[in-house]
C-alpha cells in the first residue's frame, strides 16, 4: 500500500512564496509521473503541473514562469515550488503520482490535500 501525505500549504501574502511537499510511503519501484492539481471553492479541480516520464513539465498557462514541479526520486517526494503566488492561486492543492510497485504494477495515487491561502 502507498500513501502520500502533503505538506507546506498556509497563509500567504500576494507576492509570496510557499513549497509544497508531497512524499510517497510504501515499497516503490518508481514514480512514472507526478502531477499537482488544485481545487478553488465552488470550481472543478484543474492541473498546474506535470511531468510525465522523463519529459519535461508541462504547466497550466495560469501558473507558468511563477511554479516549479520537481521530484527527488531517493526521497519518493515530490515539489511544487509556488513563487509570486496570486489571491487567484487559492485552492486546495493535490499532488498526484503514478507510482509502479515493485510487481511493475502501476497504480494512481492522490494526496490528501493542502490548503494554499492567498491573501493579504
Amino acid at each position: 500500500q502507498v500513501q502520500l501525505v502533503e505538506s507546506g500549504g498556509g497563509l500567504v501574502q500576494p507576492g509570496g512564496s510557499l513549497r509544497l511537499s508531497c512524499a510517497a510511503s510504501g515499497i516503490i519501484f518508481s514514480i512514472n509521473s507526478m502531477a499537482w492539481y488544485r481545487q478553488a471553492p465552488g470550481k472543478q479541480r484543474e492541473l498546474v503541473a506535470a511531468i510525465i516520464g522523463s519529459g519535461s513539465p508541462n504547466y497550466a498557462d495560469s501558473v507558468k514562469g511563477r511554479f516549479t514541479i520537481s521530484g527527488d526520486n531517493a526521497k519518493n517526494t515530490v515539489y511544487l515550488q509556488m513563487n509570486s503566488l496570486k489571491p487567484e492561486d487559492t485552492a486546495v492543492y493535490y499532488c498526484n503520482l503514478h507510482v509502479a510497485l515493485l510487481t511493475r504494477s502501476v497504480f494512481t495515487y492522490w494526496g490528501q490535500g493542502t490548503q494554499v491561502t492567498v491573501s493579504s
